[in-house]
């Protein structure tokens, strides 16, 4: 049974490599193994539903990533959500670009009738890229450190844009940006 749907913004291969590094270190500390358990991929997550009608979306999303152009990411610093979940996350440096890109897809969404949930409305989205969950609240002091040693920022560019089903992760579609053609 599905938890949920997410449209997710991918990265180029040299800063998915540099999340996944991140992923790795905390795996092999054992402190979270959740991200690899659920075969996600580092992404941010643009809007997150627990019902959609993916057909309808296939073609709103693919419209969308053809009139866009990959976007320039930095990830500056660490953070926590205030959640049971325990999430740990690079957060990029916000910039108008990445807002701006969010806003639209998320009034393309609203414009098929897609109700947009509180947290992904403009005025209250915040983007962010986990690398932990469910980290056992007496680890995330170490979980802190590990990542504190990652040389931020770490920078590359949001290159496609898919839809996933949830959990585990199941990619139902993905656009390269600025491109018509299937990722």
């Amino acid at each position: 049974m599905s938890q949920g749907y997410a449209i997710e913004l991918y990265f180029d291969p040299a800063l998915e490599n540099q999340v996944l590094k991140a992923w790795n270190v905390l795996a092999r500390r054992q402190i979270s193994t959740q991200l690899i358990e659920i075969e996600s991929r580092p992404h941010i997550t643009l809007f997150s539903s627990p019902f959609i009608d993916a057909a309808k979306l296939e073609n709103v999303v693919k419209s969308f990533a053809s009139k866009q152009e990959p976007l320039p990411l930095s990830f500056s610093s660490i953070g926590s959500l205030p959640s049971d979940n325990n999430v740990l996350f690079l957060s990029p440096t916000p910039s108008l670009s990445l807002l701006q890109f969010q806003s639209q897809l998320c009034d393309a969404v609203r414009k098929e009738g897609i109700e947009i949930a509180e947290e992904y409305r403009q005025d209250s989205w915040i983007p962010y890229c986990a690398v932990a969950q469910e980290v056992p609240r007496a680890r995330m002091a170490e979980a802190f450190c590990v990542l504190r040693d990652l040389k931020l920022p770490v920078t590359g560019y949001a290159m496609d844009i898919g839809l996933v089903e949830f959990s585990p992760v199941r990619e139902l579609f993905s656009f390269v940006l600025g491109n018509s053609v299937e990722a």
